[in-house]
């Protein structure tokens, strides 16, 4: 009697950038993309980060190619690394966030 034995391990990658974004870039660009007046980086940063991908995308890229596997989805809270706290889409093969301690803000990109 032949019996097949299987097994599926999940194991996931982080890795974490830190960019500074100019106040007169992204005064410019809520100006260029006609938002509102008064129209604060609560309400437009998303939309920036997503349009300016250049900014983060490279290093982010080096980051994750260079991290080690961990056993998981990746979607724990790790004290040590609170920012995946925030993770928590399991449906999803891979999950882009960002995090704004200044503004107390972030979300999904």
């Amino acid at each position: 009697m032949k019996v097949r034995i299987q097994q599926r391990s999940v194991y996931h990658k982080f890795a974490e950038v830190e960019i500074e974004i100019d106040k007169n870039d992204f005064q410019d660009y809520l100006r260029v993309n006609n938002a509102p007046k008064g129209a604060t980086a609560e309400d437009y940063i998303s939309d920036y980060l997503i349009d300016n991908e250049h900014l983060y995308t490279d290093s982010i890229d080096d980051k994750i190619s260079k991290a080690s596997y961990e056993f998981g989805f990746g979607t724990d809270y790790d004290a040590n690394t609170h920012y995946n706290s925030h993770m928590i889409d399991s449906q999803s093969e891979s999950e882009w966030r960002y995090e704004c301690d200044e503004l107390k803000i972030g979300g999904h990109l």
